[in-house]
């Protein structure tokens, strides 16, 4: 059972990567909270039956808002309507990511500029753009998923674990720039959270079972693991707590 974070309904939040995976689970954590929440996503399909499937269940339904955020000035406009729609903003989950591979000595300037497009670039412009409507609620908190990834030492991800290496960075940064202005700024780590895409692409079962056997919770994570950390430091329980790193990995580090 989630907890219950009375400051959370009615206010305004915001998640990037929204439509699918985490940030789906994290849409409808929030909006199972009271809170109105808008989500920026690329793909049209998955997003609208996200909307779709929370509207008869939740206070507000969620709002989707089609972004390719590797165009800030998009992204920009993006979180402006969502603002304005909202009422405001108290919380922004930098959430959207990509986790391509790739072959180190292959590796051309293109694939690495992508991926930290995809993954790093626009969480600085999501929160410069979410600024003023944090400002104007006096306050709020900025969550920024990062990757237990970049501590792992895996050699077929050089750009997407330098990009997660510096989401901490950022937050770290962004909590020493903001946080007189009563913003607070935090990193969640997940581990292997086994969501769609993940056993398409990179995760059998095999793959699977071995990451459960380097964890000290023997099951897999899911998407919904990663909801009450989120709703934690997005609310005001954690009120104190800004500028660290939460790792939710079932204790694989």
């Amino acid at each position: 059972m989630t907890a219950r974070y009375s400051d959370l309904a009615g206010s305004g939040v915001l998640v990037s990567g929204g439509g699918s995976g985490i940030g789906a689970a994290l849409v409808e954590g929030f909006s199972r909270q009271g809170a109105r929440v808008a989500f920026l996503d690329i793909a049209v399909e998955e997003s609208r039956a996200l909307v779709a499937a929370l509207a008869g269940e939740v206070e507000h339904a969620p709002l989707f808002l089609q972004a390719n955020l590797r165009d800030i000035a998009a992204l920009r406009a993006a979180v402006a309507q969502a603002a304005d729609a909202l009422g405001g903003l108290k919380a922004l989950v930098n959430n959207a990511a990509r986790d391509d591979r790739h072959d180190f000595e292959a590796m051309e300037p293109e694939d690495w500029d992508e991926c930290q497009a995809v993954n790093l670039r626009h969480y600085a412009f999501a929160a410069q753009a979410a600024l003023p409507h944090l400002r104007r609620n006096g306050g709020g908190a900025i969550v920024n998923l990062s990757s237990i990834a970049y501590l792992l030492n895996m050699g077929e991800l050089p750009a997407y674990a330098a990009a997660k290496a510096g989401i901490v960075g950022l937050t770290k940064s962004l909590a020493g720039r903001l946080g007189p202005e009563n913003i607070r700024v935090n990193a969640i780590l997940p581990g292997m959270v086994l969501t769609e895409r993940q056993r398409r692409l990179w995760v059998d079962e095999a793959a699977a079972a071995a990451g459960v056997a380097r964890q000290c919770l023997k099951r897999s994570l899911d998407p919904a693991d990663i909801v009450g950390p989120c709703l934690f430091l997005a609310s005001d329980a954690s009120g104190a707590v800004t500028a660290q790193t939460l790792i939710v990995d079932g204790g694989m580090l």
